[in-house]
Parts: structure tokens; C-alpha cells; sequence
């Protein structure tokens, strides 16, 4: 996996394109990224901003939704999506300038709360053993239907054969910084949702995680308008 300060590197390098796409209109480049995304890039753009004195804004959401924005005709300067897929939908339907640039691979924890009755194990054991004897109740993923990371966390779950026991008690984000939300406030024992999130002492801060082992790396992709 890049480390932090390549991931940021590569982001802000990002950004200066984005100025680029957007230096003809009068109003502030609009970026579109993927809600794991959120604390890099406003950490980026407020640096970019002091640096160059050039304004951006940022929009922060699931992929898949801001995907279906696009195709309608979104005015967005810049992409950045959590699965290179999307990224491949738009430049087939010619609505990119290119088949886009990967920014990252990103990986997924298993996440528990201070005080939540789960405890976090790479092997999903302690979260088998909850589900048996009725530790868990809720448990938050990012909807899979159009987050990228809520399709990694239910390809998890199901590849440890847990998707069918938990699925009545899954508590779904519209995004994955809303599920670890979920996962994090207390309403919910526990979650999966990106580790860029889990980094972030604003989030990380507030239970433990366990990584989840790679298996298919899912890649990241970004794309311009």
C-alpha cells in the first residue's frame, strides 16, 4: 500500500490539474472525490489554497452517485473515485478527457467502538462468535449498491460466510465516511469502512481496528471532466 505522504504527493500533483481544467471559468474548480478521501483532501486543499491563493471546492460522496452526476452532465472539474470502474464507465460514455490516473490502492478495517461488547481480529472470529450468541445488533457498511466500500466490506463478510447472518443487521451509510460514522458514534457494535478513515485521529481515535487482509486489492482511480 502507498504511504501517507505519497498518497498526498500524488493528490495534491491531482490538484494542480484540476486548476488547470477549471483556470477558464470564473467560479472555483468543483471536485468530486469519494468520502474516504475527506481528511487528505482538505488538508491538501487548505495548503493548496495558502500556497496559491487559488480557491477550490470540494464535494465529498460515494462514487457510484457521483458517477450517474456525471453521466448526466455534473459540472465537475475533477473526479476522484474509490473504484477505477466508474472512472471506465465515464471515459467509454466520453465524458472524461482520459481513462483517468490511479491515485492509490485502498484497503478496509473492521472497526469497534470504545465500549462496544466486539473486539476487532483480523480472522472476523470474535464477530462470528457475536453474531451466534446475539452481541450484535447493528453493524455499519457503506450502502454496496453504489459505495465501492461498501462492496469490498460485503465481499469480506461474505468471504468469512458472515453476509447472511449480519445482513438483517446492517446499518447502511449513503457513504463510507457516514458509515464510519455509524460505526464509530456508538449506535452500532461495530463496521467496516476505508482505513484512510481509520487513520484520521479524529476517527481512529474513537474505537480500534483491525486491517482487513487484501485479497483483490481494490484500486483507486481519478479522472478529469
Amino acid at each position: 500500500m502507498m504511504s501517507r505522504r505519497r498518497v498526498l504527493l500524488s493528490l495534491a500533483a491531482i490538484f494542480i490539474a484540476a486548476i488547470s481544467c477549471g483556470a477558464s471559468a470564473q467560479n472555483a474548480p468543483t471536485i468530486a472525490a469519494a468520502s474516504d478521501l475527506k481528511f487528505a483532501l482538505e488538508e491538501i486543499a487548505a495548503k493548496f489554497q495558502t500556497d496559491t491563493k487559488k480557491e477550490l471546492r470540494l464535494n465529498f460522496g460515494s462514487s457510484g452517485n457521483f458517477t450517474t452526476q456525471l453521466m448526466q452532465g455534473a459540472p465537475f472539474e475533477l473526479f476522484l473515485s474509490a473504484d477505477e470502474g466508474f472512472v471506465f464507465q465515464l471515459a467509454d460514455a466520453g465524458k472524461t478527457i482520459d481513462r483517468g490516473a490511479l491515485y492509490a490502492e485502498g484497503r478496509i478495517v473492521l472497526f469497534v467502538p470504545k465500549g462496544s461488547a466486539l473486539k476487532v481480529d483480523t480472522s472476523f472470529s470474535d464477530l462470528r462468535a457475536a453474531l451466534a450468541d446475539g452481541r450484535i445488533h447493528r453493524f455499519a457498511i457503506a450502502n454496496p449498491e453504489h459505495a465501492p466500500y461498501g462492496r469490498a466490506a460485503e465481499q469480506a463478510l461474505k468471504g468469512q460466510g458472515l453476509w447472511d447472518s449480519i445482513k438483517p443487521k446492517l446499518v447502511l451509510g449513503e457513504n463510507v465516511s457516514q458509515a464510519a460514522q455509524f460505526a464509530t458514534s456508538g449506535s452500532a457494535q461495530g463496521g467496516i469502512f476505508a482505513y484512510s478513515l481509520a487513520l484520521a485521529p479524529a476517527v481512529g481515535s474513537l474505537g480500534s481496528y483491525a486491517l482487513v487482509p487484501a485479497d483483490g486489492t481494490r484500486r483507486c482511480g481519478s479522472a478529469w471532466c
